[in-house]
């Protein structure tokens, strides 16, 4: 599964520099140079016959922050128009190769993906279809099974379980949180 860390945004200088809307909680680890990132390269095609081709994977050069902004060198992309051609493209890097964290109470985003959400009495409530990361804290998007959505702070008093052998979370929701 490709976990994605960044998405490519416009060139910065003559000499191939992106910047990079940074899609992690470890930007100096994901893009430290030498590190392989790979491409969504199939939902990026040339506009036109001879045109740069994004590659599958793209080892970055160099990385630094500017002004609150990631600037990439990625090796082979030498000029401002093959930078450019880079725009929109989304990197990222497979979950395998992704420890898990240290601390037990920590958890990767594609580790909760899917995961069977019940109540403390084994209600089932319907499964986690992504991570919303907001200011306050994070929220579970649970995907209810007559197809809407209902939104579940990631806090300790309302998620006390998370069972990922049991592929489950349990949740403790306040009244008419499910209903909103």
């Amino acid at each position: 599964m490709l976990l994605i860390v960044g998405r490519v945004g416009k060139p910065h200088g003559i000499r191939g520099e992106v910047t990079v809307e940074v899609r992690t909680d470890e930007p100096e680890a994901r893009f430290a140079p030498g590190a392989v990132l790979r491409t969504d390269s199939g939902a990026v095609a040339p506009a036109e016959p001879g045109a740069y081709r994004v590659p599958a994977e793209l080892t970055v050069e160099s990385a630094r922050w500017h002004q609150g902004r990631l600037l990439v060198a990625f090796e082979g992309v030498l000029d401002r128009n093959v930078a450019e051609a880079l725009r929109g493209t989304l990197v990222g890097v497979d979950s395998a190769d992704v420890a898990a964290p240290e601390d037990p109470e920590e958890f990767h985003d594609h580790q909760l993906v899917g995961l069977a959400v019940v109540t403390r009495q084994g209600e089932r409530l319907g499964e986690v279809a992504r991570i919303d990361h907001a200011p306050a804290s994070d929220l579970l998007v649970l995907r209810r099974p007559e197809g809407r959505t209902a939104l579940i702070p990631f806090v300790k008093a309302i998620v006390p379980e998370v069972d990922l052998a049991g592929g489950r979370v349990v949740v403790d929701p306040p009244g008419g949180l499910l209903d909103l």
